[in-house]
């Protein structure tokens, strides 16, 4: 078995994920997986890949995601760390197994909530993803009441396990968002 690519994730997940806001989401956290693969030195269409398919599960299984991941990637051929990795991004929230140990992992597991932050208030933005600071983006994230939906324990938590600050991972979202904002439908 092969490393998965951007490409083939985006064949798999159009098989399982027909919800707009789903793909939107998916491109979103693919964006900042490759800005976070930047940070670290890594493959940036790999850790794309990941972060692309991260949710394929979510639209068939919502009140049981990150349990069929492993049923839906292995016949399409998908490598079993890749398949953990993807796993992982659910650890203690959806599931138990496959704790979050590679960057890659945590970037995973830091960037899935936060990319719905920094879309939330790309949204509200006049000029969308351009010239957003993480300074501005910091004033929203400390509003709970802003994209309450997102949670900041899981976020806090996956900066913590990457041992970054906060500052930094935002900031790889926002690049990364950015780089791929026609995508996004900015």
């Amino acid at each position: 078995m092969s490393k998965l690519t951007l490409d083939k994730a985006k064949e798999i997940l159009n098989k399982y994920t027909t919800e707009q806001h789903l793909l939107i989401h998916a491109a979103a956290v693919s964006a900042a997986m490759g800005a976070m693969a930047n940070y670290f030195h890594a493959d940036k269409d790999h850790w794309q890949a990941i972060g692309y398919l991260h949710d394929v599960d979510y639209e068939k299984y919502p009140d049981e995601h990150c349990h069929h991941v492993r049923e839906l990637l292995e016949p399409e051929g998908v490598d079993e760390d890749d398949i953990k990795s993807i796993i992982s991004h659910g650890y203690g929230v959806t599931t138990d197994e496959c704790e979050p140990t590679t960057d890659l992992e945590k970037s995973l597991f830091a960037v899935d909530e936060l990319t719905g932050i920094v879309h939330a208030y790309a949204l509200m933005r006049p000029e969308n993803m351009d010239g957003m600071s993480v300074k501005s983006l910091k004033k929203k994230y400390k509003d709970k009441r802003f994209a309450a939906g997102c949670s900041r324990d899981i976020i806090n938590l996956g900066v913590g396990k990457l041992d970054l600050d906060l500052g930094v991972v935002m900031q790889c979202c926002i690049d990364g968002m950015t780089e791929h904002k026609s995508e996004l439908g900015f």
